[in-house]
Formats: structure tokens, C-alpha cells, sequence
């Protein structure tokens, strides 16, 4: 009866060896038909932005225009305290002024046509 034991405890153990190697090499054959094939790039990629051509010209608050002066002084923006300002010509040689203002923690830039009309 011990004989038997010992027998069958040997053939599980066979059983589960073989089941490991079975286990094993099915996982090597997994990984080896999904390698990654990378490829060189033959066309180089490209990539570009256009861009408008925008100058910003630093501007003291205080050499702002009186219209734009006036904007900032107008009850809708009157609590906004100027941080900069810039004159800012775009391509096509329109002008504005953006300027940046402070309320409290909060901030925000205005755009402002030289005849003190803000530009949405």
C-alpha cells in the first residue's frame, strides 16, 4: 500500500512538471510570435506651425494713450489695477494694446484698439 502511495504521489509530481513545461514553453511561443518589428522611418515626418508675425513692444501704463487710459478708468474695469502693458502689431500692421490687470488673485488681459474700444 505504501509502494502505492509513493507511486501515484510520483506520477502528480511527473504530472505537474510536464504541465509547467507545457505552461512554459506555450508562453515562449506567445512572446515570440508578438515581437515588435520596428521599421527605420524611410520619409522623414515634418511637422510645422504657422504663425502670424506678432511684435509686442513693452509700454509704461502711463504712456498708454487717454482713450485706452480712459477704458481702464471706466466703471466696468475700474477695479482692475494695470500690471503691463504691450503695443502689439500684428502682420498686416494693426495695432492694439493688450494689457494685463489684477483684481484681488485674479488676472486677465485686455485687448484695446488705440480708440480705447475693447477688442473681443
Amino acid at each position: 500500500m505504501r509502494y502505492i502511495i509513493v507511486i501515484n504521489q510520483h506520477k502528480n509530481l511527473k504530472i505537474i512538471i510536464m504541465k509547467k513545461i507545457i505552461l512554459s514553453a506555450a508562453i515562449l511561443a506567445f512572446a515570440g510570435l508578438t515581437t515588435v518589428k520596428a521599421n527605420d522611418i524611410k520619409t522623414p515626418v515634418t511637422i510645422t506651425a504657422h504663425q502670424d508675425s506678432v511684435t509686442k513692444t513693452p509700454v509704461e501704463t502711463k504712456d498708454l494713450p487717454d482713450a485706452v487710459k480712459t477704458t481702464l478708468a471706466s466703471d466696468k474695469y475700474k477695479e482692475w489695477i494695470p500690471t503691463a502693458a504691450f503695443l502689439v502689431t500684428k502682420a498686416d500692421k494693426s495695432e492694439y494694446y493688450q494689457v494685463d490687470v489684477k483684481k484681488q488673485e485674479e488676472t486677465a488681459s485686455l485687448k484695446i484698439g488705440k480708440d480705447g474700444v475693447v477688442i473681443e
